[in-house]
């Protein structure tokens, strides 16, 4: 049975969802009636598989696919949206969630930690408008895509409250790119019917944010 002959609202895929915030949105989806692709990383499998039986538990109709790929790899994003495309007929929703930190302040930090914040948060936020805008286009159906800035995509920090040693800027320079990113992309994909949004959430109690809270607590 292919989501077209379901009662499937449509497919969603939704990135670094085994867990935060993405966890919640692939939740939150299912439960609104789409079907739903599951993004992280290999490490993250079992959190993934946790995140899937949690929908299939709760929304029996739903359908959901785990796709275990590497969104700062392009081939992997390219993959990601063949992968769901093929499994459930089509797509019409992405929501892309990449967001991790450097951990060293700016005089000290290399190319590498800076370049290691925009690979994911920025080029894994391009990899996911492009590919999805691309098979979107090819359906002839509009579609939705949905990025995620920041507040620190708003306004500048010099500091992260509870983790000073983090690099904010790299951080935010990410956010604010992914806000013009989005802009854009949004410009530029109307005519076709799919509209480009990004939302920008304030600080989250994360399992990853209670750990680099515990680490700075404790001298690490």
């Amino acid at each position: 049975m292919t989501s077209t002959q379901s009662n499937s609202k449509g497919v969603a895929i939704i990135t670094e969802s085994a867990q935060g915030i993405g966890r919640s949105i692939a939740i939150r989806l299912a439960g609104d009636g789409y079907d739903v692709a599951i993004n992280d990383l290999e490490s993250n499998k079992e959190n993934s598989e946790e995140v899937k039986k949690e929908i299939v538990a709760e929304f029996l109709e739903r359908r959901v696919l785990i796709v275990l790929e590497n969104v700062s790899v392009e081939e992997d994003v390219k993959g990601l949206v063949e992968s769901t495309a093929k499994e459930f007929g089509r797509l019409n929703v992405v929501s892309c969630l990449q967001q991790v930190h450097c951990q060293t302040h700016l005089i000290i930090a290399t190319s590498d930690d800076f370049e290691s914040v925009l690979s994911v948060n920025v080029k894994g936020t391009f990899y996911s408008y492009k590919y999805a805008a691309q098979q979107m286009i090819a359906q002839g159906e509009g579609g939705r895509i949905i990025g995620a800035s920041s507040l620190a995509g708003k306004k500048g920090k010099s500091t992260y409250a509870a983790v000073p040693l983090c690099m904010p800027c790299a951080y935010c320079a990410s956010k604010f790119a992914i806000r013009g990113l989005t802009q854009s992309t949004a410009i530029e994909l109307g005519r076709n019917g799919i509209t480009v949004n990004a939302y920008a959430p304030g600080t989250i109690q994360s399992a990853m944010r209670k750990f680099r809270e515990l680490c700075f607590n404790i001298g690490w």
